[in-house]
């Protein structure tokens, strides 16, 4: 399999000319680019160049095998077996009887009364059974009124009234001081079961209550269990709770079970913050571990468009925790899929492992009676396979960082100190090298964006939504392809077409050289996440270091080729197991993004990225191997036939199919809306069915299964009107400006909303103080939008100080549970000194929206008929709402 090349030096050292000699007599010509200035190097070496096939098979071979290995490592859910601590069958049973009433929404009777009730009675049950034991148990159920604002998506407001929490005390019969938090919450969105969020986790919370309960063993620490009721509603009921129960006062860390997918393994991605100790203990009790600073760092840096209660208890609790999700499968998110039949058993077993082992670590610690005094820094943190954790305090990763970029320059600054020019030369033909590879990467991704592009006008996008792999097989064989290309001319046109051994060696250098610049920048920047560029570096240039007299007397044999793979193999698969994360995160994404964010170029970039990282150190084999015309010829096959199947329509992006549904998601809201002026009258009033696409090819699946459903009835925003007079349920009008609206008849909810101006009145400091009370259903929403030279100084929401969103407009959610009073509010608003003629008219304008997510009112016959219609792929979420602005 290897080649019988054979290089023979005709010339001394200095004069460069080679000739290439194979076994069959033919001879290439060229000018030597190698570095191996030793004028003590033998006339007549023998040194091997890899055949195209045997090159292209080690390295396919090498990353699918890797490929596997991550797969597998995934299915792998419960490691070893049960402790037989958890009993997952029962906790199975509380999340089938939690998910069997429906949808739970905030205020409605499947949340505020069967679920509470089914809880209650569950933790009753497990106080009387462990009444004799060590521990007692307490309940307390709170219902908080609050209001708060957090810098979500530019700027949100909440108000909530009589929210509901669940409570459970579980402490020594002695009583304890300290307590750590577990969190879970049951409510969902509307139309969706919830059973993988959150109900799954609640059942799990559940079953660890229990065994924690029944230990004989006294626990040295409490634990406040809290299930709790308004999550969805932008992180409500935990706000109440950490600012406002008693409780909350000796909670020194806290457990968030979360999900943002449908069951598989439950991964730690964040953490602290600072507060290392909580790392340490879930490294050293966790069953399963499945842990990633690199998901912290990046779910941290706002990418991702989601948040949890983690942010809740941080910013206003001021405590240090943990927050875990479910992860997989984040197509059926918040989705009529997500129930508890996709949910394995061996996914609940491992979840109860992992947080009844930390739990019990964490309670029986010394270190939780003052968390504050362990607060010192991050932690790198990292699992390998799922199998173990590495773990270490960041200010030791710096360390380790500089030292590892310290060896590599060292190693370089080796080659660059030969005697005579071979120094010189060796970094004049690195830097050129090194253009060579960051020219490839930019032409590479240029491409193949551009072929993003052309997918998008084609009218093709998200093809890869079902079909994960064709994306792979389209922009990843695009983007191999052109890097191939690319080093293939440089090879032959740059290099004078000379196949020497030297280039494989200087290529590698480059990549060393790029990774570990990206080591130090990283590590320079603080980030945690250095530690990948650190295993990309340490691991390559230690194998290297390692074959270096096997290369030297050999060149690319096949031995030495095996060797490098395999020393390249821990960095590689950890790398791929990320890149695993970071496509199970984002690819869900993009079918609920919105219309404005083009799915090809984020899937493409994405796609394009991890092929330039993972061909890092495979550049050199391109130097190594005789040809390349066959590994072209077939990435340009895989990609023509690809390209062809997506524009020929075969690869459909959504699918209906039971096991693996990949469900187009659509919302519609058939409502009323109503326009007054400034003195009150109605100057306008109409009603449709509000269709948003939440992802980009909008309506163009649809149409042709509900031709009503068309672009003749597309609507554009309103500049003058609030929110652009439709009743958004949350503020990411920017996210979804495509929208269309089907005229329909008049909604009439059974509890229509009730909005007055109770006051007004103009305070000594220039500004007019204006009261209103709302009476409505359980969701709503306010938008204020103060004319131009008009501002809003304070209100009644948060800390008093308005926070407008990313449009500039202010947003303010409401919900409540049962039994609720009127929601009465006020703000103070600066009046315009100059007013605009060519703007609407006063100084605000006020609109109130009601989203009727249950019940009778939930529903129309004109709704009801127009979701009939839906093909079986599309998820439409539907509800009742209305809309009212007014003129002040």
């Amino acid at each position: 399999m290897e080649s019988d090349t054979t290089f023979r030096r005709i010339k001394p050292f200095g004069t460069h000319n080679y000739v290439a000699q194979d076994t069959d007599g033919s001879r290439d010509r060229g000018v030597d680019n190698g570095y191996n200035g030793d004028p003590k190097r033998k006339p007549e070496v023998s040194l091997y160049l890899l055949r195209e096939g045997l090159a292209a098979s080690l390295v396919s071979v090498f990353i699918l095998v890797l490929w596997g290995l991550v797969h597998l490592s995934l299915q792998q859910l419960v490691i070893g077996k049960p402790s037989g601590d958890f009993n997952a069958v029962r906790a199975r049973q509380h999340l089938e009887k939690i998910t069997s009433v429906g949808p739970r929404p905030v205020g409605s009777h499947e949340n505020e009364v069967l679920t509470v009730g089914y809880l209650l009675e569950q933790i009753e049950n497990i106080r009387v059974e462990t009444a004799a034991g060590p521990h007692k148990v307490t309940v307390d159920v709170q219902r908080p009124t609050g209001t708060f604002s957090i810098d979500f998506l530019g700027g949100f407001t909440s108000f909530y009234d009589r929210v509901t929490n669940i409570a459970v005390r579980l402490e020594p019969k002695s009583g304890s001081q300290h307590f750590m938090l577990a969190n879970c919450h049951f409510d969902t969105v509307a139309n969706s079961p919830g059973a993988s969020d959150d109900a799954v986790s609640c059942a799990v919370m559940l079953e660890v209550l229990h065994s924690l309960a029944n230990q004989s063993t006294p626990l040295l620490h409490g634990v406040v269990f809290l299930f709790n009721g308004a999550e969805e509603n932008i992180l409500q009921a935990s706000h109440g709770f950490i600012t406002q129960h008693p409780w909350a006062k000796q909670v020194r860390a806290f457990i968030n079970l979360e999900a943002a997918g449908v069951g598989g393994k439950e991964v730690v991605f964040q953490t602290g913050p600072e507060n290392p100790w909580l790392v340490q203990a879930y490294v050293q009790a966790a069953k399963h571990p499945f842990a990633s600073v690199v998901g912290q760092e990046v779910f941290q840096s706002g990418i991702i468009p989601s948040d949890t209660d983690f942010r809740i208890y941080r910013d206003f609790g001021n405590i240090p925790g943990i927050d875990l999700a479910f992860i997989e499968n984040g197509f059926i998110y918040h989705t009529k899929y997500d129930t508890a039949d996709r949910i394995l058993t061996d996914s609940i077993q491992r979840a109860g492992d992992n947080i009844l082992a930390v739990l019990k670590y964490l309670v029986n610690s010394e270190k939780l009676a003052d968390s504050s005094e362990y607060r010192h820094g991050n932690m790198v943190f990292y699992d390998l396979l799922g199998v173990f954790v590495v773990a270490y305090p960041a200010r030791v990763g710096t360390i380790l960082n500089y030292m590892v970029a310290t060896a590599t320059f060292l190693y370089l600054a080796k080659k660059a100190s030969m005697p005579g020019n071979g120094g010189g030369r060796y970094v004049r033909e690195l830097a050129c090298a090194t253009g060579v590879a960051v020219l490839s990467w930019v032409v590479t991704l240029l491409s193949v964006l551009i072929l993003a592009l052309l997918v998008t006008l084609l009218g093709s996008s998200m093809f890869w939504y079902n079909h994960f792999y064709a994306s792979i097989c389209l922009y990843g064989a695009a983007a191999t392809g052109k890097m191939v290309l690319i080093h293939t001319l440089a090879k032959n046109l740059y290099y004078g077409g000379v196949r020497l051994v030297e280039l494989g060696d200087l290529y590698f250098d480059v990549s060393l050289l790029l990774w570990c610049c990206s080591l130090v920048w990283l590590t320079q920047q603080g980030l945690c996440s250095a530690y990948v560029p650190m295993l990309m570096v340490a691991f390559p240039l230690a194998t290297r270091l390692l074959l270096a007299r096997e290369f030297k007397n050999r060149g690319a044999s096949l031995k030495y080729s095996v060797l490098y793979l395999l020393g390249l193999g821990l960095p590689y698969v950890h790398f791929m197991f990320l890149i695993w994360v970071v496509f199970e995160i984002f690819t869900p994404i993009m079918g609920r993004s919105g219309t404005e964010i083009p799915p090809e170029v984020v899937m493409a970039t994405l796609v394009t990225l991890a092929t330039i990282f993972l061909s890092s150190f495979f550049l050199h084999f391109i130097y190594l191997a005789r040809s390349t015309k066959w590994i072209l010829a077939g990435l340009a096959s895989v990609f023509v036939v690809t390209f062809l199947m997506m524009s020929c329509g075969f690869l459909f992006p959504y699918s209906a199919s039971p096991e693996s549904p990949r469900p187009k998601r659509v919302f519609l809201q058939h409502t009323t809306r109503t326009f007054h002026n400034l003195q009150g009258q109605v100057e306008s009033r109409d009603s449709g069915l509000w269709i948003n696409s939440f992802d980009y090819t909008g309506i163009q699946h649809i149409t042709p299964h509900i031709p009503d459903i068309n672009d003749s009835i597309r609507t554009s925003c309103r500049e003058d009107r609030p929110f652009c007079g439709y009743p958004w349920f949350l503020p990411v009008k920017f996210l979804s400006k495509k929208n269309w609206y089907l005229p329909a008849p008049e909604v009439s909810p059974s509890s229509p909303v009730e909005f007055s101006l109770l006051s007004r009145e103009e305070t000594s400091w220039g500004t007019v103080k204006m009261t209103f009370s709302v009476k409505g259903p359980s969701h709503m929403s306010l938008y204020l939008m103060p004319h131009r030279g008009a501002g809003l100084s304070t209100w009644s929401f948060g800390d008093g100080t308005p926070q407008f969103d990313l449009s500039g407009e202010y947003f303010v959610f409401y919900s409540r549970g049962l039994d609720a009073p009127s929601w009465t509010f006020w703000f103070e608003i600066q009046p315009p000194r100059d007013p605009d003629p060519s703007g609407p008219e006063g100084m605000i304008s006020v609109a109130i929206s009601t989203h009727y997510f249950f019940g009778q009112d939930s529903r129309t016959a004109q709704l009801e008929e127009v979701l009939r219609r839906f093909p079986s792929w599309a998820f439409p979420s539907s509800w009742v709402s209305t809309y009212d602005m007014y003129r002040y």
